[in-house]
């Protein structure tokens, strides 16, 4: 009897936590450095960027999206760190913790060892966060998360 009345505690304390927004485990998030330009034959976008690519055409104006570099990171606490890396641009993110639809981050953009950006933002589970960074030729670079 008290074995069950002490699971029964703890299950109903996990699916507390859950339901608070508290505990993500196993959540992925996926992010890229994306060059955006206009081109005649433009390529298809990567996997991970086809959900939006219509949306970024018609916000940004451009054709075709070229990953320079990503990364994808499994959240556990909330708290982690990673970085998306190109060859001289690199986007750091701190995640500070998990909100009720998403997750508090600081992020830093870096062009070789300068800081060109840094915010503080909200990364929500139901859509990308897409930050304009700085021009790159005839293109803009994209910073892209996305919750997976």
């Amino acid at each position: 009897m008290i074995r069950r009345r002490y699971f029964s505690a703890l299950f109903a304390l996990a699916f507390f936590l859950l339901a608070s927004g508290q505990v993500r485990a196993g959540q992925n998030v996926w992010s890229g450095l994306v060059v955006a330009t206009n081109v005649a034959k433009p390529q298809p976008p990567p996997a991970e960027m086809h959900h939006f690519e219509g949306t970024l055409k018609r916000t940004f104006g451009y054709n075709q999206f070229a990953l320079i570099g990503q990364s994808r990171k499994a959240l556990e606490t909330g708290e982690e760190n990673w970085l998306a890396s190109s060859k001289h641009f690199s986007l750091h993110v701190d995640a500070r913790g998990a909100t009720r639809d998403g997750y508090r981050l600081n992020l830093q953009l870096f062009q070789d060892r300068q800081v060109l950006l840094e915010t503080d933002t909200t990364l929500k589970k139901s859509s990308p966060l897409v930050i304009k960074g700085p021009q790159i030729g005839a293109g803009q670079l994209l910073l892209l998360l996305v919750v997976q």
